[in-house]
């Protein structure tokens, strides 16, 4: 069959027949899609192929979930949607964990899957469901193309959607009649003609000038103001607009986990080593991209003053009316910073390292940093979780600029990697994120490395987040993707068998506890047997030796750092919920 391989300006044979897989492929080529991820099986598995005819880099994975999570995270790290592509029925179900991440996260994502003929719903056919009902709580926008010739409209308004106003999760249902119905090569290009002239985007809403010139007021006017930036800001690269606002207003600064590095964790005005001084005496907090939801304490009592004046940026305005803010702009961060910057140009201030509040700031975080500094310089082996932790930020911090991307998922491993790796540029950092999801590790390398060719990236995990998505390993060799995955291995979720004795009773009280793994678990020899390279370390020169090794050569590989199963605990945040 055919292919469109002339530009829609020039012409076309109208009687050759294109089928809907090509159309969809050709749909996703046309309007800037440049990678995609996923599992390939009936009814996709031509879609796929003809996807790579055209140009787009198809990144195949062993699962959905992982290959979702690579999708949704492709979006943050480009700023463009991130494409999954999956079976009908099981496939798409697996899918909704990358979609439901992405919208969770604020993410552009789009999920496209096959479904069965239409002609056969509601009969029992092979991998039948309602897709669209299944995907409605984790999209924010669905649609089926019903006919061949809504493909290529379909295909835009997902596109335009995930990424309009709040980014987030998109959903494309093509049923398998659909993809095997044909339309003439004219007609085609005609369609696809038609769909590009109609995309539509919504624009961010503007900020009132008014709103501007009181925030500039009530930070000037504020005794202990506050600057909290999280990955939105990020997304929306921000970083530049940011850097201007902290150094000529000299207002204190706090990332959010993912909005690390948009300034330096070692910027004089970080207050990350005083979050709780910062966020607990604050008096006005700039909210720039981060939402006051439990990374941030709801924004309430006891974490935060309860005479606090909240001016929180957002580019969606439902949610600034969900959290009642003193002051709300409605915008794209980095669009409110330099309107901020520009407003605060014509009347300067700036706080100065003398000013009390500063001083505070500045005096706890060295003293904080000072206290982890003298833990961290003590070589503990059997390792606990800061002695390897420490040669893993050494080791980054070696590399310069630019700066490897950082994957971070477990639980004490993520905990304590937030705390001692330190992030010097924007979108350096993966993480959990806001909805706490474990097993993203190996999608987020991939996504990561694919996102940023050339880029070394580095995941640092516990070893149960290592095992949800552990396979993947086979896909880093595969497409020899330039990534080290650093496997805390303490032998289970938080470490041992930490049971007490009454929880230790009853028929099956010889089998392993709920938390407990196989002790001494072998987690380098699974990319051996793909022929990726393998450490197996315990000691702080076989740590560095893995680091050096593996970092030059900047292929796939895997370092088991063995971990003293009953070092660590549970996050400090969280343990009031286990």
């Amino acid at each position: 069959m055919a292919g469109l391989e002339s530009d829609i300006s020039n012409p076309v044979n109208s009687t050759t027949l294109v089928d809907g897989s090509f159309l969809t492929a050709k749909s996703l080529a046309k309007f800037g899609v440049d990678h995609m991820f996923g599992v390939v099986g009936i009814p996709v598995t031509s879609l796929a192929n003809r996807a790579v005819s055209l140009g787009i880099r198809f990144i195949g994975f062993h699962n959905e979930q992982s290959a979702g999570y690579a999708a949704s995270s492709y979006g943050y790290l480009t700023g463009r949607p991130g494409v999954l592509l999956t079976v009908s029925g099981p496939g798409c179900v697996h899918g909704l964990a990358g979609l439901s991440n992405a919208m969770a996260n604020a993410w552009p994502m789009i999920l496209i899957s096959g479904s069965c003929d239409q002609k056969d719903f509601g009969r029992g056919d092979f991998q039948e469901l309602d897709q669209i009902a299944a995907v409605k709580p984790f999209s924010k926008f669905s649609v089926k193309a019903k006919d061949v010739r809504e493909i290529p409209t379909c295909v835009a308004q997902v596109l335009d959607w995930a990424i309009s106003g709040r980014p987030g999760g998109c959903y494309l249902d093509i049923p398998s009649d659909v993809l095997h119905h044909t339309v003439s090569e004219s007609e085609a290009e005609h369609l696809l003609v038609e769909a590009k002239n109609s995309r539509k985007r919504s624009d961010i809403a503007s900020v009132p000038i008014p709103n501007i010139q009181e925030v500039v007021s009530l930070l000037r006017h504020a005794q202990r103001p506050l600057i909290v930036c999280g990955k939105g800001a990020a997304y929306a690269r921000a970083e530049g607009a940011l850097k201007k606002l902290v150094e000529n207003t000299g207002i204190p600064f706090l990332p959010t986990p993912m909005g690390k590095g948009l300034l330096p964790d070692t910027h004089e005005l970080a207050a990350t080593a005083a979050r709780s001084l910062a966020i607990g005496k604050c008096d006005v907090a700039l909210v720039v991209g981060a939402r006051l939801n439990w990374l941030l304490h709801f924004g309430e009592p006891p974490k935060w003053s309860k005479d606090v004046k909240f001016i929180l940026v957002d580019v969606s305005e439902e949610e600034i009316e969900l959290r009642k803010p003193y002051l709300g702009l409605v915008g794209d961060a980095k669009g409110v910073l330099e309107l901020l910057n520009k407003e605060i140009k014509d009347d300067p201030f700036c706080l100065g390292k003398s000013h009390p509040w500063v001083e505070a700031i500045s005096y706890k975080a060295k003293e904080n940093v000072a206290k982890m500094e003298a833990q961290l310089a003590k070589d503990v082996v059997p390792f606990n979780f800061l002695t390897p932790m420490r040669i893993i930020r050494d080791a980054i911090l070696a590399l310069g600029s630019p700066a490897p991307l950082l994957v971070s998922e477990g639980a004490n491993t993520m905990d304590v990697g937030r705390a001692v790796l330190i992030q010097t540029e924007p979108r350096t950092r993966l993480d959990a994120g806001t909805w706490g999801t474990m097993g993203v590790g190996l999608g987020y390398c991939i996504a990561a490395a694919v996102a940023c060719p050339g880029r070394l990236v580095v995941a640092v995990e516990g070893d149960s987040g290592f095992g949800f998505s552990a396979m993947e390993v086979e896909t880093l060799v595969r497409y020899q993707l330039p990534v080290v995955v650093i496997v805390f291995n303490n032998g289970g979720v938080y470490g041992g068998d930490r049971r007490s004795p009454e929880e230790i009773d009853g028929p099956y009280k010889h089998d392993p506890a709920p938390t407990s793994f196989v002790p001494g678990a072998g987690y380098h020899i699974l990319i051996e047997a793909f022929g990726g390279k393998g450490y197996l370390v315990g000691t702080p020169e076989e740590l560095k030796a893995a680091l050096s090794e593996s970092f030059s050569a900047q292929k796939p590989a895997v370092i088991n750092v063995t971990i003293d199963p009953y070092a660590g605990a549970e996050s400090g945040r969280l343990q009031h919920k286990n």
